[in-house]
């Protein structure tokens, strides 16, 4: 009977047995200096975020501080007696601001956003002669600085009876977002199948038919990132609200800069920190609720598939 010899060991084996034994050292180098390099990456983050936290840790110290102790000199120091004072003040003089604020912005937004859903829909579903001229116009309406329109756009909110309103400030933002949020829907519904839209005509859906059933209900992350946008670009207004608004129609950028200048013998800093937080607080919070929704819609609009 032939004798079967048994056979050589894998390779695979045998360099897996040498990993193991001798050439453990030299595999775990990699893995230390990985380690390195992420804590590194780690203490630059921190550092970071420490930099950037140092003015909101003075501004929320400050702002609970009673109006003697709010000092630049004791400005890294804890309130010894934690006082709501300076946020009363702040509240009773940027409340109307805040209540035009908040009218603006979010009356503005709305507008912004279904009129660019319309536009960028229309731009990119239903083609029609010079389509590609018109969103360049579109485009075009991006880079055009507030500046250059300020006169002309006050001379027609005066023909038109608006100047020093709501309503004309609310319009002027309106028209100067309609060509970032035409660009961002219509972006967003490039990436929407041509065979969804054929299906609808084939089943007699007209444009608006079409666009409520099929396009609309698709469209929340075009507008959160529209709706996040024109919401802090008007509640951060302050051009505009100077050269076309009055007392009556001031947001809260204009209060806050008027209350911060008030030729007060002692400066009331704890109001004036308050007044910073409560002004910032609003946008703070609608990007700390719609933040991920925010980075979706930009992201979804980026590709097309």
């Amino acid at each position: 009977m032939t004798r079967v010899e048994a056979s050589p060991a894998p390779m695979w084996r045998r360099l897996a047995g040498g990993l193991r034994g001798g050439g453990g050292g030299a595999a775990a180098g990699p893995g230390r200096s990985s380690g390195v390099w992420r804590a590194v990456r780690l203490a630059v983050l921190l550092a970071f975020v420490l930099l950037f936290l140092i003015p909101v840790y003075v501004l929320v110290v400050t702002s609970f501080k009673p109006l003697d102790e709010a000092d630049p000199s004791t400005a890294w120091n804890l309130p010894g007696q934690w006082s709501m004072s300076g946020w009363s003040s702040a509240w009773d003089a940027l409340r109307p601001g805040l209540e035009n604020s908040v009218k603006i912005a979010v009356s503005g937004s709305l507008i912004s956003a279904v009129l660019g859903s319309l536009n960028g829909y229309v731009l990119s579903k239903w083609r029609f002669p010079g389509a590609d001229v018109v969103f360049t116009l579109f485009l075009f309406g991006m880079f055009i600085p507030y500046q250059a329109v300020m006169i002309p756009l006050a001379g027609l909110l005066t023909d038109m009876e608006l100047v020093g309103t709501i309503r004309g400030l609310v319009l002027a933002h309106v028209v100067y977002g309609i060509p970032i949020c035409t660009l961002i829907f219509r972006n967003y519904y490039v990436t929407i199948p041509d065979e969804l839209i054929e299906a609808a005509r084939v089943d007699g859906a007209g444009m608006l038919r079409t666009y409520w059933s099929v396009v609309l209900p698709v469209s929340a992350p075009a507008f959160a990132v529209t709706l996040i946008w024109q919401f802090t670009s008007m509640w951060n207004d302050f051009l505009f609200a100077v050269f076309l608004g009055a007392p009556d129609s001031w947001p809260v950028t204009v209060m806050l800069n008027n209350t911060a200048g008030s030729g007060a013998v002692a400066v009331q800093y704890n109001q004036q920190m308050a007044e910073a937080l409560l002004a910032s607080l609003p946008t703070l919070l609608v990007y700390l609720l719609l933040g991920r929704f925010f980075m979706r819609g930009l992201m979804a609009g980026a590709l097309k598939g």
